[in-house]
């Protein structure tokens, strides 16, 4: 179905006002609305999804039309509490129209974070007490406007509708999003930051094209992956999951390689970095402005920016690297600050390599390995 069809599907049922964290098998989806509406409201790309779902019903409240929250279904977590304890109809009966990518779909080949989250989604949103509807390629228009029907007589009662979309069920043109203005690539980035690391060091990247290009340039370099965590589901929680590491490990180095729209997702975590002061852990933001690795819609509109923050929340060392030559004299400095707690915002271009592969070890390969080497 056309991703514009479907919006206007949406407006028969009052819905005004969207919000979410991009999907790649809702890119279509993602591209009508900045088309439509660009990234200020009625559209708004979310922190996390349950900070969507808290905007939604704020706007419903104040307006009494429905709101649409779009979401992969890896985020089905963040979104259950206020999903649960807000809208539902035994608390506020706020009811919200959810368009969720349904990743690792059973019998669809997908990356292995997905399987057993597509595995459970179904159900996750039944428990939830969602009327769920099935978007697929061979979604007609009368299919659609039977759900339209039933979705809004459920609505009049309270109750919130979803739409678990299949890969190829919805369709549309991209939409040409803004190019920010550096140079620097990602892969390029991370390759310095390997050039400047120990030989001890361990690094911890966050989930996305990070992973896969830390992966790639190990194998380039002939190194062993047993010093990294390649953090391949969990967006937003590389920090803590590196914080765990560093706190148990003090006499070795930590690199989180996070990203924009991840340490957005869960910024609180590096308050509580600080509040740990493991100083034995380095945290790298790489900024290209966009949701890369699910479509490339910016993220917070494209401007965020990280030291500053980091700064007042009690690193002692907070740079921003804004290029090549810039990064490469940062780094030395920033690996001799010894006791000191670090943090480098690092500003991209968004892009990558067209043969950027993946890694060819499982999951749970990467981490036995990484463990045999903590342990020793």
């Amino acid at each position: 179905m056309d991703a514009n069809v479907f919006l206007r599907g949406l407006d028969s049922l009052g819905v005004d006002f969207y919000t979410g964290v991009p999907d790649s098998l809702l890119q279509p989806l993602n591209d009508a609305l900045f088309a439509r509406h660009g990234l200020t409201a009625p559209h708004v790309v979310a922190a996390n999804e349950g900070g969507a779902v808290a905007l939604a019903a704020g706007h419903t409240i104040a307006t009494g039309k429905p709101a649409m929250v779009y979401l992969q279904n890896s985020g089905i977590g963040n979104a259950v509490n206020p999903v649960a304890s807000l809208l539902h109809e035994q608390v506020y009966g706020i009811p919200c129209v959810f368009v969720v990518g349904w990743r690792g779909e059973p019998g669809v080949k997908d990356e292995p974070q997905h399987a057993f989250q597509g595995a459970v989604t179904p159900q996750m949103l039944e428990l939830l007490g969602l009327t769920v509807f099935v978007l697929d390629a061979q979604t007609g228009d009368e299919a659609f406007t039977e759900m339209l029907k039933v979705g809004s007589a459920r609505m009049a009662q309270g109750q919130s509708i979803e739409f678990l979309t299949r890969k190829g069920g919805l369709t549309g043109e991209r939409a040409a999003m803004p190019e920010p203005p550096y140079a620097l690539a990602r892969e390029e980035a991370i390759r310095a930051l390997l050039d400047n690391a120990g030989a001890e060091d361990c690094f911890i990247s966050t989930t996305g094209k990070a992973s896969r290009e830390l992966y790639e340039l190990r194998q380039a370099r002939g190194e062993r992956h047993d010093r990294d965590f390649l953090t391949v589901g969990s967006m937003g929680h590389a920090g803590m999951i590196a914080l765990g590491m560093a706190l148990a490990k003090p006499a070795r180095t930590f690199w989180c390689l996070d990203g924009d729209g991840a340490a957005l997702m869960h910024l609180g975590s590096l308050g509580v970095e600080t509040q740990q002061r493991a100083t034995n852990l380095i945290h790298v933001v790489l900024n290209n402005g966009a949701h890369e690795s699910v479509g490339g819609m910016p993220v917070a509109g494209g401007g965020m920016r990280f030291a500053p923050v980091a700064h007042s929340l009690g690193f002692d060392a907070a740079y921003t690297a804004a290029g090549a030559e810039e990064l490469a004299a940062l780094l030395p400095e920033m690996r001799a600050m010894q006791g000191k707690l670090r943090f480098l915002e690092i500003l991209l271009r968004p892009g990558s390599r067209d043969d950027l592969g993946r890694p060819t070890q499982t999951p749970r390969e990467n981490l036995q390995s990484l463990m045999q080497t903590l342990q020793k």
